[in-house]
């Protein structure tokens, strides 16, 4: 992870939950507390946006995100439903060869959800209304340019064991926390304008709202980009639910006249938290401020749910992946690193796992020492694996070698009003990160899908004239429970999987999606960011 660093003393806490409802003047700088996640800097935690040009030329890098997405005809499928999870497990933590552990393999995983937002792509400059809970925002692809703001909900979870928030992606040595997420656009598709510079600076292009889950339903510190600050994205045990590894936990999401409500019940210890998406607990929007303005205003906004039902129709017009209800694992950053100085600067080693190491290249970011974990003693960095050699890319996923490897991801499809999910679906970004400017090899053409694979190319040469395929790409199964059908991500694991759906072949075929064109006047382009394959949901609870 990666945010601005500024070098001056954080104000109180009870000064920054004053600044929340307090909108900046016009070229104002952020305050001297400010922080804020910076997805053009290749923060991991930020939703795939369709065109990674958006942030300048060879800036933005890719995210590799598996997803099991669910669809329902049902009234309110698109805006409540209730998962059930098991939190995996780790070898012990000596980091002996061969070991992999889940901060290696994901810095978080999700579950998601389309949510309103006016200020927000694709036209915010003349559409601001969204009528929330209602499939009437559905567009037809011609007019995808006029459909109303959209922003994007990641309820994430994030592994134990490595370097604490708010640099790394851990927020306790031994336990999980979670915390609700809210990606948005700051662009206009029709009038090629995007947020001013000054507020960019500020909040960024996309801008998150971020609050960990409290036991209270508090947050910790503001959410709202324009107003957070370093105590926002600083784990706090004292206040957050703090979760074990093997614990069950019940997710549910709901709207409520206040917006978003998500209430996370951890059945092992009795224990839970909420948070709700609403203007009193300090959620906003951007306001969308082209240039030549330098304006950055926070403006206070519940979140609510987009859609009443989950389709194919469903979507956030400017993201890469199709999704609204869905699960997804956002994988591909770690990698193994022989020397850094630390403190998130380059690896000036070599990356990679034994047996498989070169010299570093400029996509080892983000490192850290193993003196700088809070509890296995590796060294490494978490920027994006654009040569898809890093541990996620490695047979290292689980695959019931639970001595050396984590236990599996296991959830459950989501229920909504009582009634499963009739529909479910594979799909994997990988052609938005195998095209040239966010894969080493570039073997993707998105226009016409040549070079587009299901097992991404690394940055190996094979002889003649390629690249060596991946080691491992994971995929979903599924394994019967005495609570039920469960999915699962990694490999195979032998006596509990049920069916691996053909392993990699599971995410089907190419998927051509119509996004709104940038500067186009309300016209639409055409690319290849996904492959995807629907079915009838094959694991109802």
């Amino acid at each position: 992870m990666r945010f601005v660093r500024l070098p001056i003393p954080l104000v109180s806490i009870g000064a920054l939950v004053a600044l929340v409802a307090t909108p900046m003047p016009a070229g104002a700088a952020a305050s001297p507390a400010h922080h804020s996640i910076s997805c053009a800097a290749g923060a991991v935690n930020c939703t795939e946006v369709e065109d990674p040009e958006a942030f300048g030329e060879g800036i933005y890098v890719g995210h590799d995100e598996p997803s099991t997405l669910f669809y329902s005809k049902h009234a309110g499928s698109g805006n409540r439903n209730q998962w059930k999870l098991v939190l995996p497990s780790d070898p012990a933590p000596d980091a002996a060869p061969g070991r992999s552990y889940n901060f290696q393999l994901r810095p978080a995983f999700w579950f998601g959800m389309a949510l309103c937002d006016t200020e927000s792509a694709p036209h915010p400059l003349v559409i601001h209304t969204c009528t929330a809970d209602s499939d009437s925002n559905i567009t037809t692809d011609a007019n995808i340019a006029n459909h109303v703001g959209t922003a994007f909900m990641e309820m994430q979870f994030y592994p134990p064991g490595w370097k604490k928030w708010p640099q790394g992606t851990s927020c306790d040595a031994t336990r999980w926390c979670a915390a609700l997420n809210i990606d948005s656009l700051s662009r206009d598709y029709p009038g090629g304008l995007d947020l001013n510079a000054t507020c960019q600076a500020i909040t960024g292009l996309e801008y998150v709202n971020f609050a960990f889950i409290t036991r209270s339903g508090v947050p910790q510190a503001p959410p709202s980009p324009v107003n957070s600050t370093l105590a926002t994205f600083t784990a706090n045990p004292a206040v957050d639910l703090m979760m074990n590894s093997g614990d069950t936990i019940i997710t549910t999401m709901l709207d409520t006249s206040h917006g978003l409500r998500i209430d996370i019940r951890d059945v092992t210890t009795g224990q839970s938290g909420f948070m709700v998406a609403s203007a009193a607990n300090g959620f906003g929007q951007v306001k969308f401020a082209p240039s030549p303005s330098t304006e950055c205003t926070n403006i206070p906004y519940d979140f609510h749910p987009m859609y009443s039902t989950s389709s194919e129709q469903t979507r956030v017009p400017w993201a890469a992946h199709s999704y609204n209800i869905a699960f997804s694992d956002e994988i591909g950053h770690f990698d193994y690193c022989t020397a850094t100085p630390g403190n998130g600067k380059k690896c000036t080693g070599s990356e990679g796992v034994a047996g498989d190491q070169e010299r570093a290249d400029s996509e080892d970011l983000f490192c850290y020492r193993a003196s700088e974990s809070s509890l296995v003693p590796v060294t490494g960095c978490q920027g994006t694996n654009g040569g898809f050699d890093g541990v996620p890319y490695k047979p290292l996923w689980p695959d019931g070698n639970t001595a050396d490897h984590p236990t599996p991801v296991l959830f459950s499809s989501p229920m909504t009003g009582g009634q499963n999910y009739g529909r479910a679906a594979f799909e994997a970004d990988l052609p938005r990160i195998e095209f040239a400017d966010t894969s080493t090899a570039g073997t993707c053409n998105r226009t016409t899908g040549a070079g587009c694979t299901l097992i991404p190319a690394t940055d190996d040469p094979d002889g003649s004239g390629g690249f060596v395929p991946a080691d491992f790409y994971p995929f979903f199964s599924i394994a019967s429970s005495s609570s039920g059908c469960l999915w699962l991500l990694g490999n195979d694991v032998p006596g509990v999987t049920t069916n691996d759906f053909g392993k990699n072949a599971q995410y089907g075929s190419l998927l051509k999606l119509t996004y709104p064109l940038f500067g186009g006047g309300g016209a639409t382009t055409q690319r290849f960011n996904d492959f995807r394959n629907i079915m009838t949901n094959p694991c109802p609870r």
